[in-house]
């Protein structure tokens, strides 16, 4: 790609500036007292002030998502930024929503808990990872994805003012969800050792010192993510322990967000943060079908806790869906009965650990460091060395950012592989940890996992 395709570059600028968020941004923004203020030439008086929950912040601005989708990239861009599959669902899953699709009874309204088949399967398969018998009646709970579990969580626990704790880089749909439910975010950078010619995640250390100052009487939750998106770091027992004690110290609720806890690689120990001595009472852990079984798009995923924590977040999730996707459920609990027969979640981390491979030796090649992933399908490139010229016409998106959010945009639009700025998934004291780094997704075939390695051999020429 030569430098700076001036006809499409206008073109992408065209398809950002007409960005639902961006006319809004632009029309509409707050005062420093949260009333409406109008900055277009809509008539005043037919605008309706909304919720002081979308003034300020992020809320508002252009998602890094909407700024790195593939409509707003050349056409022929590797898109390795977005964490969905370019491949389908195993086939034997996706006869079982067919079958689904094609009977009566899943075709309408399931129970707010989740249809039976599926928290049965539930049970059969969780149980011996967790240590003890599920009772499928109250302590499994179907959700709309694990995202919407996790909002619902968040409804049915915070007050307003309630501290929630967060280790940075942090899944960024975690802020909205505590801040639209009156909680207050703290955050809590996990530090990266970048003098390594290629950092193992274990040395994204968290300072418990740090920590724990960070915890105070307003403190009512923590999120702990293993493995980690973004950093692929699969928390350590020893680590999980000493967050255990500050747990059962401050009476603090835990969030185990372990979606990607059937991708750890190299024989790292996954610990079920409910497993360990104390926590199971205040633990509630969340896990998707979309993860498990390359179907991120069937919205289903489910929670496991106990009673005290999943019947007040089944009242909530009640009113905020009523209930899950019927046939894809009935599809999900077909997956988990057969996939200890069929040996698939053993193939399938195989298959994804060439997959990491394959990319990981494209960085190899060019000297350049990244973090080790230990779990997900997620890697940190550090593209620090990365030199752009500074006069490089980028779009309005990215001005005013992270370094990272130029970088991405560059390698994107002249090398054709796109990725995600790091930044984003900090808060503004410690984002420049971030910008360091670009996020690059693995959970692609491997052909184009392949193609993009050879693009990104272009980049050797702008590395200082």
């Amino acid at each position: 790609m030569t430098l700076l395709k001036h006809t499409a570059f206008r073109t992408i600028q065209r398809r950002l500036a007409s960005h639902p968020l961006n006319i809004i941004t632009h029309r509409f923004m707050s005062s420093s007292s949260g009333t409406l203020v109008q900055t277009g030439n809509a008539d005043r008086s037919k605008l309706i002030p909304f919720s002081s929950r979308l003034r300020g912040g992020r809320a508002l601005a252009q998602d890094v998502w909407s700024i790195y989708n593939a409509a707003n990239l050349p056409a022929d861009c590797i898109n390795l930024g977005q964490g969905y599959m370019n491949f389908p669902p195993p086939k034997w899953v996706t006869d079982a929503a067919d079958d689904a699709l094609k009977s009566l009874l899943p075709n309408h309204y399931s129970h707010p808990k989740g249809r039976i088949r599926l928290r049965n399967a539930i049970k059969n398969f969780y149980e011996k990872s967790f240590n003890r018998d599920l009772d499928v009646e109250t302590e499994i709970l179907v959700t709309s994805g694990a995202n919407q579990g996790q909002y619902s969580v968040f409804t049915a626990f915070l007050e307003h003012g309630d501290e929630v704790i967060m280790f940075e880089p942090f899944f960024d749909q975690y802020l909205p969800s505590v801040t639209f439910n009156g909680g207050t975010p703290v955050y809590v950078p996990l530090h990266p050792q970048t003098d390594a010619v290629t950092p193992n995640n274990s040395n994204w250390k968290i300072d418990f010192d740090e920590l724990r100052r960070a915890i105070t009487p307003k403190a009512k939750m923590i999120i702990i993510n293993t493995p980690h998106n973004p950093v692929g770091k699969v928390f350590t027992r020893e680590e999980l322990e000493k967050i255990a004690v500050l747990a059962e110290e401050f009476n603090l609720l835990v969030m185990a967000d372990e979606v990607y806890d059937c991708l750890v690689f190299d024989g790292k120990e996954h610990v079920r943060f409910a497993t360990l001595p104390g926590m199971w009472d205040r633990t509630v852990t969340v896990l998707s079908a979309g993860k498990a079984f390359a179907a991120t798009g069937w919205r289903v995923g489910w929670l496991i806790g106990p009673p005290s924590i999943i019947c007040p977040t089944l009242a909530a999730c009640t009113r905020i869906v009523f209930c899950s996707n019927s046939p894809l459920q009935e599809a999900a609990a077909a997956g988990l009965e057969q996939a200890a027969e069929r040996g698939f979640f053993e193939n399938q981390l195989k298959e994804y650990q060439e997959r990491r491979n394959v990319l990981l030796s494209a960085f190899d090649r060019l000297g350049m460091k990244y973090s080790h992933p230990e779990g997900s399908y997620f890697v940190l490139l550090d593209i620090s060395r990365v030199k752009f010229p500074e006069d490089y016409p980028f779009p309005e998106s990215v001005q005013g950012r992270g370094r990272d959010f130029k970088a991405c945009w560059f390698i994107a639009l002249e090398i054709g592989v796109s990725s995600i700025p790091v930044s984003e998934f900090y808060c503004e004291e410690h984002f420049t940890i971030g910008e360091n780094f670009a996020r690059f997704a693995f959970c692609k075939d491997e052909e184009t996992l392949r193609k993009a390695g050879e693009r990104l051999q272009g980049l050797a020429k702008y590395l200082v």
